[in-house]
């Protein structure tokens, strides 16, 4: 690609529901983990049961289970505020150009069906098997466009259940899974047909061919911006993983902040701190050198240009190429 096209190209002015089929052709043999890739952290959290029989998620601290058991009426509504971390439907979010979606898998308790869900402070309404499917059609549309799931956080699923997962997977997405000996750039992607990566936190990830190994996920635990972003520069001076990993701009509040904001929500602290992020967000780099980053995750995805924020990222790949 000539220096004058790529002084020209915006990559924010794509259409993120097809970003990576409409990148520059100077970015197909790059490895997506040399990309910048924008995330959705805790996913399938829009579709939480707000069923106040559905019991909370056992995660959570034993005192949160005890006053969810005796002061529901009180407690649920706090929950309910902290834990949505995302408001739009998967199809939503891969129309909006998210690529890595963080889910987090478990089977309720007491529940004598194999189903699965998601979980975030409650469990969610749809099922997993659901929700690939979903994601399945929405790549049947999209056929250049690829995706990184992230299967972790499992809670409740015994070996048998993890194998059911499996089979889901594989029936949700069959010639699409992209086996982890393939060499991950869209040139190659794009010519075999291969659409999902599929990460897997357990140890049967190293038996079968189609699960790649639990990608690293960076996550601050802070509730300021400053503060997590001062643990991501420091993290950056011992450089990056080798492969995928998450680098997760997702604020995380603790009891006492909760306590002490009763009025707000995660989606408050959320959009009052995106400004300050999404600037740091904007310094950032991607490729192979120390300090570049590769997929950035959030909470709320479709809101202030965090997606095309990301995106934009890999013009500086191209500025290095031309």
């Amino acid at each position: 690609m000539s220096s004058v096209l790529v002084s020209e190209l915006s990559l924010a002015e794509l259409p993120m529901e097809s970003w990576m089929s409409e990148l520059p052709c100077a970015l197909w043999d790059t490895p997506l983990y040399h990309l910048a890739i924008p995330g959705s952290h805790n996913a399938i959290t829009y579709c939480l049961d707000m069923n106040d029989r559905s019991p909370v998620d056992l995660m959570q601290p034993d005192l949160l289970q005890k006053l969810d058991k005796y002061m529901k009426p009180l407690i649920r509504p706090f929950v309910y505020k902290w834990a949505i971390t995302q408001e739009f439907t998967i199809k939503q979010q891969l129309d909006c150009g998210v690529r890595y979606c963080d889910l987090r898998i478990a089977h309720r308790p007491n529940d004598s069906s194999t189903d699965l869900y998601f979980y975030h402070g409650v469990y969610t309404t749809l099922t997993v098997q659901t929700v690939l499917m979903e994601i399945r059609e929405w790549l049947d549309a999209h056929p250049k466009e690829v995706v990184i799931l992230s299967f972790s956080h499992f809670l409740g699923l015994n070996q048998e259940l993890h194998m059911l997962l499996l089979t889901t997977i594989r029936n949700a997405f069959t010639s699409k899974l992209c086996p982890k000996t393939e060499p991950l750039t869209l040139r190659n992607l794009w010519a075999l047909g291969y659409q999902v990566i599929v990460s897997y936190e357990h140890t049967i990830s190293s038996c079968h061919s189609e699960l790649w190994p639990h990608i690293p996920y960076w996550w601050a635990n802070k509730c300021k911006a400053e503060a997590l972003i001062e643990e991501f520069e420091h993290r950056k001076q011992h450089g990056r993983p080798g492969g995928f990993f998450v680098t997760g701009i997702n604020l995380t509040e603790d009891l006492k902040y909760i306590c002490t904001h009763p009025t707000e929500s995660l989606k408050d602290l959320v959009m009052s701190t995106y400004p300050t992020l999404l600037s740091w967000v904007k310094e950032q780099t991607p490729g192979s050198r120390v300090g570049s980053l590769n997929i950035i995750a959030g909470d709320f995805i479709t809101e202030s240009h965090f997606v095309p924020t990301v995106v934009t990222l890999n013009e500086k790949l191209l500025k290095w190429s031309s």
